[in-house]
């Protein structure tokens, strides 16, 4: 996957000049979503409704996979509507990817990687999806808004 291109992220309202000073590369990000335990994901039901869980995923080879059980409610609702937001559960370092997921058979790689950081564990339950980001958001608190940074693939 080729790198994103990082600009300035645009929320009104919150101080954010328009300048280049002060961006976030991307190996910032994928280091905080690479050391990150914990994953917060939103999906939509049919009706619309969201739905925020946590969840347990590894970041690999430049995406999110993550798995969840077949019959859950986040895994229904990404059967009828595969957007996603992804959000790391740092408020002070935060990075947030937005996306569509997909579901995959695991590689042996993933399923190796995700029972080292989660032993014990069943990789073999459930589900598993792969979130290739079309959109992320990264900040530092301690520097924002200067540090906040779009990244467009």
């Amino acid at each position: 996957m080729s790198a994103p291109r990082a600009s300035r992220a645009s929320f009104p309202g919150y101080g954010i000049s328009g300048d280049a000073d002060g961006l976030l590369e991307w190996s910032w990000a994928e280091e905080r979503l690479a050391a990150s335990r914990n994953y917060w994901i939103v999906t939509a039901s049919p009706e619309g409704g969201p739905h925020a869980m946590p969840v347990w995923g590894l970041w690999h080879d430049g995406g999110f996979v993550f798995s969840t059980g077949a019959s859950s409610r986040k895994s229904r609702n990404l059967v009828a509507d595969p957007r996603i937001v992804v959000h790391l559960e740092s408020g002070d370092e935060a990075v947030i990817l937005e996306g569509a997921a997909a579901e995959i058979e695991p590689p042996e790689a993933v399923v190796a990687a995700y029972a080292v950081k989660y032993q014990p564990v069943d990789p073999e339950i459930g589900r598993w999806y792969l979130v290739r980001p079309r959109r992320a958001y990264a900040f530092r608190e301690r520097d924002y808004p200067q540090s906040a940074t779009r990244f467009d693939w």
